[in-house]
């Protein structure tokens, strides 16, 4: 087909348009072979130099706006993988919002105050306590914290940019800016006015390694199983000479403070004599088999109720509080007491406790106001005075002197160890203890149930942390303690009198100025501290600043409006940000920043700081284990963006379990296989239609655009078209409903279908091999599917998204330079065609089912079969299949298919086997009686258990995974068929597939398998399709079976391989060579460049024709030509007589009597014909010889008029473009077409044909 009925096609196409003003040019070669990471590198290169994410806020100005609180991060150390996820799942919400029409503020933000800060500097300073800090001053302090509180700022921009995550950077907020720390003052001072901030004394987790204590949520970041002591200790009764409490403890540090002992007034308590020591101990009657090894060791002397031990004295291990504690050393009786462990008798150290705490506060034995706390430990964990005994000394560190003291004055009834779960420090990773500290605490308690409904208000995926994880703890929330006696940090704005009876709680830096009369601009404790502000009293001395700081925590929970200086700023503005439409941090946050924010937000407005929240799991080592850097059980985040790309970590980490808030067991090699699974599928699917545009143009010389807006009817095309309407409606729904989990898996099951199905399946199409039309109407509909592809993932993989959008767009019409900037399509439902969609996912079940049955018997696709039984009980089912059956054939490379709803007919019945293994386990001794249930089902109940997936047997459920079912053949052909078909069901639908072998198709499959081994070769050799080769092959042992097929299936091979394939033994200056076994024998191939400069070969042989002193008749011009000798290949085989008549024909010498004679001048005899292939035969007169030359005769090389190999149904022919030489015949379809009609006998047969390098293709409609 010339290239102007091509042109023409194209003016008739409703899918696509030529071009004139633009070259196909302008899109670039996709190569094979691609670096992920290094592409990432171009496109961030791109990104930058168009200032793709400046433009994209400034595209959206004005539009809708759409609120993202990013939760603070510290830059004291490298993002790790929870941060990478926890920023793509940010990324991905955020990048699809503006997709929507939404302007979206991204600003990055730092927590630069706090533990984490001090600690570092603790430690290079080495700094250990609070004398060492005053010794060197807070200014000196603070500045050495100032210096390291962006030390991997740099480093966290250009890994999160490089992980592809659009934030703004530039416009950022830190904890430490004066502005944000004015609006913390405020915050502050709102719950103050309210009421909310009370000063006490609390029992609190408290880490000795960063001196200050740490609140609930803080303390349970962190536990590790570890061995502690565990001590049984005496406590003679003073009212009761002889006898003994035995109270139980895992911390004897605290026993230097012990006040009181404590039972529980209910349970069941006994005095028993010790057989071997003959004494006298009281203990819980349940735990006897605890304290004694044996019932031997102790005879029971009474037994009575906790309530009777109550104010009962005892006399004290230590005596270094005896003197001012009087009412201390009893016995008081509380609840919390259980039967669990210990003793039933627990030792109460007020100020290291929260239970002794509460219940000495409730029994008197202590006070609130005391103004003397029992704590002989200082801020660092070493004891003071009083105990002298122990001075000096760390808690922990004393264990063993403590105990070792209690042996030597004979209170140790016990000594061991036990093995429990302690709470760590979340930043020094140092044992935590239990601590009275005195604190500001805002008031959550009463806070409770507005917590609670603030909570239910707001949206979380999962729903499931939001009602069990987050929502138990809301409800047993305690007020929270926000100061921390630290240095570094927003310093609290209350100045108090000595006395505590003036306090004045600071709201704004203009306010401090105007009560201290001093210009202040920075709120950092070396700043602020010695400002004093004058007392309403003027004969009382001024009021001076608490020395606290506040909890970074309390900082980063005020995020909401100290990023904006509200309400100092953006006061108008702030109504339509808060509540933020969307946050999403790691599960561990619903204890720290989701707890902080809702607690401030109900506090402040009775109002959820936000509407939509993702929590996702924890990232861990392979092994399960905790990443940790010291065992090195991870790889670096880096060293596989570097490897696989951001993309594909980025799709790894959403497209797993994490996402649901489960943990993930980090592999390397996940990330490698979203690469091998799915990138590279989607990428080799848009090389693959980039390709054949580039060869419709460079073949056609034709420049076209896609349209867009009109579709194929092609049932292919209309069902991939369906699908991405379909897909487009569910990840809209999805992410509506911010449920990533559910959107990614969608979309990888899309790039599946395109790649392995729908690409796979119209190859052909592609290619031309279906008539030019049908392969413009591939191309489009592909086009339209990418583009669409690219958009919809766009927020997901930014970078290959933004790669194939930079080469389609040039066939497109969008102008837009970034993907990134274009919208989410709209679903356009009146593509969506449901019963297609059914009958596509039908074949793919049938097709699928085939590859099992193929793979079962180890018969590769490459072997054609005879017929495939499509069997079910339902004939719309098969009315489906009736329309995709064509794909069905050559998917399976089957000859034929029989659809059916008679299983009978073909003498299939079901039966089903259990699975030993599985309900052996499960089911043990009632698992023979199931055995024989279902040995016993009937084929109507295993057809029904395919259908449903479930059965009851004896009374048991069964599932899928408990039987397994057997097909069986019955009749009196049973034994026919069963060597005849291989079965296979899914549910209803049964499978049968002829393999009973055939030798015309073995050897067809003989022929595929020495064409795979060519394209093998031509993939390896980085060979594209239109680079012209020819293949030369050599298969020894000559006589054997695969020589023979590959001599008599040449034809086969050479249609399919679109390259002349040749038998050679040795060929010079080839491009690729390979030597294979196949079917016993050696099977060797090579590849070389067809040299254009050499006339190509037509397949039929021919002889030349020159005139020799006779003129053309009629006019007719040109004295050289040739002749097909036959046409097609085989047919039409020329006589001598019809050679006489064909050159008579050619140069019109109808009445002229003529001599034909050869290359040597020897006039040739009636049969000399089959011996003339190639050669020159000269034409001269019979009479009138006066113009003859003698010595002209000669050989030519190659033949003389220029001609079109063709091929039609594997049967090869050819047609002359010109004869005689420089005469060209006429070149329009119709009469090309004719000729064609003519050499094969096509009749009044439809075709269409397509140009395939120097030949023409036959397509038979």
């Amino acid at each position: 087909m010339d290239d102007c009925t091509i042109q023409n096609l194209i003016k008739e196409s409703d899918l696509v348009f030529i071009c004139p003003h633009y070259s196909t040019s302008m899109l670039e070669l996709v190569p094979e072979i691609i670096n992920f990471s290094l592409e990432e590198q171009k496109v961030l290169k791109f990104w930058d130099e168009i200032k793709a994410f400046e433009q994209c806020m400034f595209k959206s100005k004005g539009k809708p706006r759409y609120s993202f609180y990013d939760g603070p991060p510290f830059a004291t150390g490298l993002p790790h993988y929870g941060h990478i996820l926890a920023g793509t799942i940010k990324d991905i919400v955020t990048r699809y919002a503006y997709q929507n029409g939404y302007y979206v503020e991204r600003r990055f933000g730092w927590d630069c105050h706090g533990l984490p800060v001090e600690f570092e500097i603790d430690k290079t300073l080495n700094i250990s306590g609070p004398d060492d800090v005053s010794k060197m001053g807070i200014a000196a302090y603070n500045n050495e914290c100032r210096k390291i509180v962006t030390r991997y700022a740099n480093e966290w921009e250009t890994i999160i940019t490089r992980l592809g995550r659009w934030i703004d950077f530039k416009n950022d907020y830190k904890t430490l800016y004066p502005w944000y720390m004015e609006s913390i003052w405020w915050v502050f001072s709102e719950l103050w006015n309210k009421g909310l901030v009370y000063k006490g004394v609390k029992v609190m987790p408290y880490s000795t390694a960063c001196n200050t204590p740490l609140s609930n949520f803080e303390s349970g970041q962190n536990y590790k199983e570890v061995v502690d002591p565990a001590v049984i200790v005496t406590f003679p009764l003073v009212n009761h000479p002889g006898v003994s409490l035995l109270a139980w403890t895992t911390t004897p540090w605290t026993l230097p403070s012990n006040l009181a002992l404590c039972v529980n007034e209910n349970l069941v308590y006994v005095k028993v004599k010790d057989i071997k020591k003959n004494k006298l101990f009281i203990l819980l009657k349940s735990r006897l088999d605890y304290v004694f090894k044996s019932e031997d060791d102790y005879q029971i002397l009474e037994e009575f109720l906790g309530y009777e031990l109550k104010g009962e004295k005892y006399e004290p291990i230590f005596t270094y509080f005896s003197n001012e504690m009087k009412h201390a050393f009893k016995v008081l009786t509380d609840n919390y007491v259980n039967e669990e462990s210990g003793t039933g008798i627990v030792h109460q150290a007020p100020y290291f406790g929260e239970d002794d705490y509460r219940v000495c506060l409730a029994h008197g034995i202590i006070s609130c106001d005391q103004k003397k706390m029992v704590c002989p430990v200082d801020a660092s964990g070493y004891f003071t005075e009083p105990v002298s005994d122990f001075i000096g000394q760390y808690v922990k560190d004393a264990d063993k002197n403590i105990i070792k003291r209690l042996k030597e004055i004979g209170r140790l009834f016990v000594a061991g160890t036990v093995k429990h779960n302690y709470p760590f420090c979340w930043r020094s990773d140092t044992p935590l203890i239990y601590k009275a500290v005195p604190s500001w605490f805002i008031r959550v308690q009463h806070l409770n149930n507005d917590l609670l409904r603030c909570n239910q208000e707001t949206y979380w995926v999962p729903d499931f942390v939001k009602e069990k994880r987050f929502g138990n703890w809301l409800k047993e929330a305690r007020d929270w303690a926000v100061s921390r006696n630290r240095y570094w940090g927003t310093p609290m704005p209350l100045w108090m009198s000595e006395d505590s009876e003036e306090v004045v709680c600071i709201s704004s830096i203009a306010e401090l100025s105007r009560l201290t009369g001093s210009t202040v601009t920075d709120l950092h404790r070396e700043n602020i501290d010695h400002l004093v502000i004058p007392s309403v009293d003027p004969k009382k001395p001024p009021l001076k600043r608490v020395p606290e700081v506040f909890d970074c925590w309390f900082e980063s929970g005020s995020m909401p409006y100290a990023q904006l200086h509200y309400p100092f700023d953006h006061k108008k503005e702030f109504p339509t940000l808060f509540p933020a439409d969307f946050i999403a941090e790691g599960i561990d946050q619903t204890r720290g920043w989701f707890y902080t924010l809702l607690v401030i937000s109900t506090a402040l407005f009775n109002k959820p700081p936000f509407k939509n929240l993702i929590a996702n799991g924890l990232i861990l080592a392979s092994d399960g284990q905790k990443m940790s850097k010291r065992k090195k059980n991870y790889p670096d985040p880096m060293e596989i963006v570097n490897k696989f790309g951001a993309d594909a970590l980025r799709l790894y980490l959403i497209n797993s379990p994490v996402v649901r808030a489960e943990n993930l067991r980090f592999k390397e090699e996940g990330v490698r296989d979203v690469l091998k699974d799915i990138f590279l599928p989607w990428y080799n699917a848009y090389r693959f239609f980039v390709q054949n545009v580039l060869i419709l143009n460079s073949e056609k010389n034709i420049q076209i655009k896609f349209k867009g807006d009109e579709y194929s009817q092609n049932i292919m095309d209309r069902w991939i078209l369906s699908f991405t309407q379909s897909l487009l409606i569910v990840v809209r729904r999805e992410m509506a409903a911010y449920r990533l989990y559910t959107v990614v898996p969608k979309l990888v099951k899309f790039i599946d279908n395109l790649t392995n199905w729908y690409v796979r399946m119209n190859r052909k199409r592609f290619k031309g091999e279906t008539g030019s039309k049908d392969c413009l109407n591939a191309l489009a509909t592909l086009s339209n599917v990418l583009f669409t592809m690219v958009k919809v993932m766009a927020p997901f993989t930014p970078f290959l998204s933004e790669l194939m959008y930079q080469n389609l767009r040039h066939l497109s019409h969008e102008e837009e330079k970034s993907v990134h900037f274009l919208m989410m399509p709209e679903p356009k439902t009146n593509l969506i065609e449901e019963e297609i969609e059914s009958s596509v996912s039908k074949m793919q079940t049938v097709i699928e089912l085939g590859r099992i049955l193929r793979d079962r018997k180890t018969i590769p696709v490459k072997y054609p079969l005879k017929e495939i039984v499509v069997i079910h009980n339902e004939q719309k089912f098969l009315e489906e299949i009736e329309m995709v059956k064509q794909y069905i054939l050559e998917e399976l490379n089957v000859r034929c298919i029989t659809l059916s709803c008679d299983k009978v007919k073909y003498g299939v019945s079901l039966r089903a086997e259990p699975d030993h293994k599985t309900l052996g386990v499960r089911l043990k001794s009632a698992f023979k009686d199931v055995m024989l249930g279902i040995k016993s089902l009937s084929d109507q109940e295993v057809q029904e258990f395919l259908k449903n997936g479930e059965i009851f047997v004896k009374g048991h459920k069964l599932g899928r995974e408990d039987l397994r079912v057997i097909f069986d053949f019955s009749g009196p052909a049973a034994s026919e068929l069963a060597n005849q078909y291989e079965a296979h069901s899914d549910n209803d639908i049964l499978i049968l597939l002829d393999v009973s072998p055939d030798q015309e198709m073995q050897e067809e499959g003989m022929a595929r398998e020495i064409i795979n081994r060519i394209q093998k070769l031509r993939k390896k050799s980085h060979l594209i399709p239109t680079d012209q080769i020819t293949v030369y092959y050599n298969i020894s042992p000559e006589n054997s079976e695969l020589s023979r097929v590959a001599k008599e299936y040449r034809d086969f091979i050479e249609v399919t391989i679109k390259s002349p394939f040749i038998k050679s033994d040795f060929v010079e200056n080839n491009i690729a060579f390979a030597t294979q076994e196949l079917k016993n024998a050696k099977l060797t191939i090579t590849l070389t460049r067809r040299d254009n400069s050499v006339k190509p070969v037509p397949y039929c042989r021919y002889v030349n024709v020159i005139l020799n002193g006779i003129q053309p008749g009629y006019g007719k011009g040109g004295f050289r030509g040739s002749v097909f000798l036959e046409n097609p290949v085989g047919e039409n085989v020329l006589t001598f007589e019809k050679l006489k008549e064909e050159v008579q024909n050619l140069f019109c010498l109808y009445n002229s009597k003529i001599i034909m004679k050869n290359e040597c001048g020897v006039e040739l005899e009636s049969d000399s014909v089959e011996t003339m292939h190639t050669k020159t035969i000269y034409i001269e007169p019979y009479y009138g010889r006066k113009f003859v030359k003698e010595n002209i005769y000669n050989s030519e090389n190659g033949i003389l008029s220029s001609f079109k190999n063709v091929v039609c149904d594997q049967k090869k022919g050819c047609i002359f473009v010109d004869n005689p030489v420089n005469y060209p015949l006429k070149d329009d379809e119709e009469f090309i077409n004719n000729l064609i009609r003519k050499i094969f006998k096509l009749n009044s047969s439809k075709f269409s044909v397509e140009r395939v390098g120097d030949s023409l293709n036959v397509n038979v409609l």
